[in-house]
């Protein structure tokens, strides 16, 4: 079982689960406002430097879980292609391009904004996004997208899935109280932003 299981992290596919995918033929293309578009393949971003964000996830719907993300850095990937100047937003295409989000670069290019694979040293499955999922932890989680297969470069925002719905564009995460899924569900108040601690702590 999975870490992320075995914290009951919810599962939830607004545009129905996948099912199981194929990690070692898995490929996320970058194409728009770059030098070079790329296509990278499952061993490519293997093979890329690996960055662990000690971080968490934190969903509109009030959960947060931490643990150790793993994977590509997202600043990483538009270096190897060539962002262009122009390029103001980035946007996550899921698996069977039903669902979107955008982020602007500036957030796109943090730390700790990641393609990431694994979590506490697990490959992440399906469930939670695997193969590969954005990871966005300064942002509510309907910006992090799962199962990633395209990112474009753009110099204008999109309105995504959600945004379409009413969710905000920007998604600052905000004050209130979560469910801390490293304490089994317990609820705990934050603070605006990203979920550094409690204040509870």
């Amino acid at each position: 079982m999975s870490k992320l299981k075995e914290l009951r992290t919810p599962v939830f596919w607004v545009e129905g689960h996948p099912g199981l995918l194929d990690r070692d033929g898995w490929e996320v293309e970058v194409t728009g406002l770059c030098e070079n578009p790329k296509t990278f393949y499952w061993h490519d971003l293997l093979s890329m430097p690996r960055t662990i964000a000690d971080a968490r996830l934190t969903s509109v719907t009030r959960f947060s879980v931490r643990g150790k993300w793993g994977g590509v850095r997202v600043a990483d990937i538009l270096e190897a292609v060539g962002m262009l100047d122009t390029a103001k937003y980035i946007r996550f295409w899921s698996t069977r391009k039903v669902y979107d989000t955008s982020i602007p670069v500036d957030i796109a290019t943090r730390e700790r904004t990641l393609l990431a694979y694994e979590f506490d040293g697990e490959y992440l499955e399906e469930d939670y996004g695997g193969p590969v999922r954005a990871f966005v932890p300064y942002l509510w989680g309907y910006k992090s997208a799962k199962s990633i297969v395209r990112i474009e470069l753009m110099d204008h925002y999109i309105p995504g899935f959600w945004e379409q719905r009413g969710y905000s564009d920007d998604a600052r995460i905000e004050a209130g109280k979560v469910r801390d899924m490293n304490q089994g569900g317990r609820i705990r108040p934050i603070p605006d932003g990203e979920v550094i601690r409690f204040l509870d702590e």
